[in-house]
C-alpha cells in the first residue's frame, strides 16, 4: 500500500497532530499522511492529505525519498511511504488549532485532532516510523 507523508515546516517547526478522543499512547504524535489514490501521484496525494487533515494549503519544497514501514501488529501491511518537505502557502499564525475528518474515506467514524507546531528538535517523538526521513529536511 502506498502512502504520502508530509513534513510541513514553518520557522523550523514541524506541523504535527494528536487525536482528541484517542489516548496518545494509542495514536502517538503524527504528521499528515494518507493513502495515494490510484488516480493520483504521490505529490498530488501529499498536498491533498495535508489540506484534508489540517486545513493548511501547502507547496512541495522537495521530495525526500521512500521508506518501507511494517504496520504490524496493528495491521498485516507494509506501507511504501513517499516523504515530502512542504511549506504552507500562507504563514500560519496559530500555534494550535482543531481539525479532523467528519466523513473519513475509509468509512470509519468521524475523528477530531489538534494540530500543533513542534520544534524540529523535539520531533523524535513521532510515532510509527513517521520520522524516517526527517533528517533529510534542509532548514534555511
Amino acid at each position: 500500500m502506498s502512502k504520502a507523508v508530509g513534513y510541513v515546516i514553518q520557522n523550523e517547526k514541524l506541523l504535527v497532530f494528536t487525536h482528541d478522543d484517542v489516548p496518545i499512547t494509542v495514536t502517538g504524535v503524527q504528521v499528515p499522511a494518507g493513502t495515494i489514490e490510484q488516480t493520483e501521484s504521490p505529490e498530488d496525494a501529499v498536498v491533498r492529505e495535508v489540506f484534508e487533515e489540517t486545513g493548511v494549503a501547502v507547496r512541495i519544497v522537495t521530495p525526500l525519498g521512500i521508506a518501507l514501514y511494517d504496520v504490524w501488529p496493528s495491521k498485516p501491511e507494509i506501507h511504501e511511504r513517499h516523504f515530502f518537505h512542504l511549506e504552507p502557502l500562507q504563514k500560519i499564525d496559530a500555534e494550535s488549532w482543531s481539525a479532523g475528518e467528519l466523513d473519513p474515506s475509509d468509512g470509519g467514524s468521524s475523528q477530531r485532532w489538534t494540530c500543533h507546531w513542534m520544534p524540529i528538535a523535539q520531533a523524535h517523538v513521532l510515532c510509527a516510523g513517521f520520522g524516517a526521513k526527517l533528517g533529510e529536511v534542509e532548514l534555511n
